[in-house]
């Protein structure tokens, strides 16, 4: 019955991602995607309505989704599923939302926002256990970031901000957290590579629950097509440094920049092994994203 609920909760997860990009897409302003159609020239509709093939500004807007902080207004839409937690060998669920948006500040510098609100659906570790469903610690990002890019390297730093948004105690830390978080890039023809750091203390929050001191390492490593495929290895490492343990996921991505009518969207397949975890933790995983793009 457990297996049954929880993959009836999956298949409503991802309906329900797959409603919102439609929904999104069909209320956003055609105008800003003119210039991105890929149809054909001959299938564009008497009238307007489309623009001729511009191969090269869609694998540029390809290449830009490997820039975290491009000044691009984009949706990534996250469904995870982690495999083998504790000797139950449970499953987790993550579907994280992750709107990010770029604010120009001067000619020289843009604030670019990045946010992530999770919920999850945990199965028990141990058999018999309660399975735990609801939302998890939002995380708010900021980075200040020269508009110019300087040699094909892209910075940019700022402050990172937990918030304690879990509806179950197993869930989240309940405790409010801040500190520096940073992005160094290079994009060079078809590849890009770079590092994101941040690390999070804990300042307030429920007095009995333990303090947060962790630190997460994303390097990357990104290969795009100019027929818009993108091919990755990433891993988003974290340092428990109250318990001296690392989670390391190794993971593997293909992405694929695809037009419905004249709204780009980007479809990520990602496979993912633990290399280090700690005890009870997930032996391996896999995500599928959708990213909604909405360029100026």
């Amino acid at each position: 019955m457990k297996t049954t609920r929880t993959q009836n909760l999956l298949a409503a997860a991802l309906v329900g991602a797959l409603a919102f990009t439609t929904s999104a897409m069909a209320q956003t302003d055609s105008r800003y995607y003119r210039s991105l159609t890929l149809a054909p020239a001959d299938d564009v509709p008497a009238g307007g309505g489309g623009a001729p093939v511009d191969e090269a500004k869609a694998t540029d807007l390809a290449q830009q989704l490997q820039n975290p902080i491009a000044d691009l207004i984009s949706v990534p839409i996250q469904n995870n599923f982690d495999f083998g937690y504790g000797p139950a060998d449970a499953m987790r669920y993550t579907l994280n939302v992750q709107p990010i948006y770029p604010f120009k500040l001067s000619e020289d510098w843009n604030l670019v926002t990045r946010t992530i609100i999770p919920f999850i659906h945990q199965e028990s570790p141990v058999k018999g256990g309660p399975t735990r469903s609801g939302l998890g610690d939002s995380l708010e990002s900021l980075f200040l970031s020269p508009s110019k890019v300087r040699n094909g390297w892209v910075f940019g730093a700022g402050p990172v901000f937990q918030l304690p948004t879990a509806t179950d105690s197993e869930l989240g830390s309940g405790k409010w957290g801040a500190g520096p978080t940073a992005v160094a890039l290079k994009q060079s023809g078809p590849w890009s590579y770079g590092l994101l750091l941040y690390h999070i203390w804990s300042f307030a929050g429920q007095s009995s629950r333990g303090e947060v001191n962790s630190s997460l390492v994303n390097p990357w490593l990104a290969y795009t097509t100019k027929s818009q495929w993108t091919y990755a290895v990433q891993t988003e490492s974290t340092h428990d440094w109250t318990e001296n343990q690392w989670t390391v996921p190794v993971e593997l991505q293909v992405a694929k920049l695809v037009m419905f009518g004249e709204h780009p969207v980007q479809f990520t397949l990602a496979g993912r092994s633990f290399v280090e975890r700690p005890k009870g933790g997930p032996d391996w995983g896999m995500s599928f994203n959708i990213t909604l793009l909405f360029p100026k």
